[in-house]
């Protein structure tokens, strides 16, 4: 644990609203800013290694710009039978995905880190963790999956369903040790994270 006199500066490595809805949960000061990296999976490149480089480095992105702060980067990566799930983009392949996912049980890779820039050593900065999220979807109907998709327009969700919302109702079971890690930030590791970096919750 790092002692501090006076807080850090807290930043989210996203532009995602999702992962800022659940981040201010836990009713610290932060500001989000986008790192735009490139995140293409590299080839031969396994999900959880995709998630956790993405992670990594959209965090050291931020903090090469904001030394001396704490910064969060997560990254999700949808897989079924091993390949990976993008988001769909589009009415269209979100409707694909879904009828390839429907009755069977789809693997979410959240990756978290969080780097501290008032640790030196660069190789000491960062802790990552990787969360899996899985999912088995309900085999519904053609008529269901359009009907969702146009009310809820998930279309830059990977899986192409928000469970925090509507899409709850696609799904038929969900088992992870950490429930926030499927909308895209864990928070149970996340607080874990944060007190080994010296930042305290509760006010005290």
């Amino acid at each position: 644990m790092i002692p501090s006199s006076a807080p850090p500066r807290l930043i989210l490595a996203s532009s995602s609203s999702y992962r800022r809805e659940l981040l201010s949960r836990l009713q610290l000061p932060f500001e989000a800013i986008a790192p735009h990296i490139d995140e293409t999976p590299q080839a031969g490149e396994a999900p959880q290694e995709t998630a956790l480089r993405l992670a990594r480095a959209k965090a050291e992105a931020i903090a090469r710009l904001y030394p001396g702060a704490l910064v969060i980067g997560s990254d999700q990566v949808a897989t079924l039978n091993g390949a990976q799930i993008g988001k769909p983009g589009d009415h269209a392949r979100a409707l694909a995905q879904l009828q390839t996912m429907r009755g069977r049980e789809v693997v979410f890779h959240t990756a978290l880190c969080l780097w501290d820039g008032r640790v030196a050593d660069p190789a000491q900065a960062a802790q990552v963790e990787n969360v899996q999220v899985f999912v088995r979807f309900r085999d519904l109907p053609d008529a269901e999956l359009d009907a969702y998709l146009r009310i809820e327009q998930p279309y830059d969700c990977a899986g192409s369903a928000k469970n925090e919302g509507l899409g709850i109702a696609l799904l038929e079971r969900i088992e992870s040790s950490d429930p926030t890690a499927l909308t895209g930030l864990p928070l149970i590791a996340l607080t874990g994270m944060l007190r080994r970096a010296g930042v305290s919750f509760f006010g005290v």
